[in-house]
């Protein structure tokens, strides 16, 4: 097997220029992961696809906390970069505490609503509303990342029964705490006193009509026993016609004896 040897680079910054045993045979060797790997001696690496390593490239400390401060999370990124998680959480440490900062400042600022900043801070705009509606304000979860624009995003995580619930804020640091807009509808049933929708709506239960007038309920008598009619009063017997004697009638004398 013949042996090269390196001579420079190629113009285009990607190959290595290398010749032979014949100064006229030049070689160019492309720059890529799979030499790089070789370089180092990372066998494990070498091996692989040339396709699994565009996928999982290495990620600079740089690109570590530019991702997190996103809103990356370290398990994410291990799991992209194929990457071992403790190597990740020695470079997004620091930008996770900037996140935590963030937070906490932004709950402090003053939301932000149709009349100008409200007097409540955030925290106690939030509390209040929670407690309203019957939920636990002591467990929330606050965080915060920067976005492209350099602004940052919280996020407030709450639990109402077994549900999980999310709410966005814009945080603007300034003078007394800085400013808080929603950036979300939930953001907004949070901090706007005016809203009229409830944080979770439930669905309304058919109210009975107590006021109405009872009717009273009207049943026919039970029908009394049925008892044996009185009998007629036996009709006394008729006695026989009495048949005057003929003298009484040649004489007008009447059956009853006047005359």
């Amino acid at each position: 097997m013949p042996d090269l040897k390196v001579v420079g680079l190629d113009v285009d910054g990607r190959h290595i220029l290398c010749e032979g045993d014949d100064p006229t045979q030049k070689y160019r060797l492309r720059v890529d992961d799979r030499l790089r790997a070789a370089v180092r001696g990372d066998l494990v690496r070498l091996n692989q696809t040339q396709i699994d390593i565009e996928v999982k490239s290495v990620l600079t400390p740089k690109e570590i906390q530019a991702r997190i401060r996103a809103g990356a999370s370290v398990e994410q990124l291990a799991q992209q970069a194929d990457a071992d998680i403790s190597r990740i959480e020695r470079f997004a440490h620091p930008v996770l505490l900037e996140r935590s900062r963030a937070a906490e400042l932004a709950t402090a600022a003053h939301p932000v609503l149709a009349d100008g900043p409200a007097v409540l801070t955030l925290l106690e705009a939030v509390t209040s509303a929670l407690i309203s509606r019957g939920l636990n304000p002591d467990v929330l979860n606050w965080d915060a990342w920067r976005n492209e624009d350099s602004r940052w995003t919280v996020q407030l995580a709450w639990k109402a029964g077994k549900s999980d619930n999310l709410a966005h804020f814009r945080f603007t640091p300034g003078a007394h705490g800085g400013t808080v807009t929603a950036a979300d509808e939930a953001a907004t049933e949070l901090i706007d006193p005016s809203f009229e929708r409830v944080l979770r709506p439930v669905a309304r239960v058919a109210q009975l009509d107590f006021d109405a007038v009872e009717h009273p309920i009207v049943t026919e008598p039970a029908p009394e026993p049925a008892t044996e009619s009185p009998r007629p009063a036996a009709r006394a017997r008729k006695s026989k016609p009495v048949v005057p004697a003929w003298e009484d009638v040649l004489l007008g004398v009447r059956s009853s004896g006047d005359r």
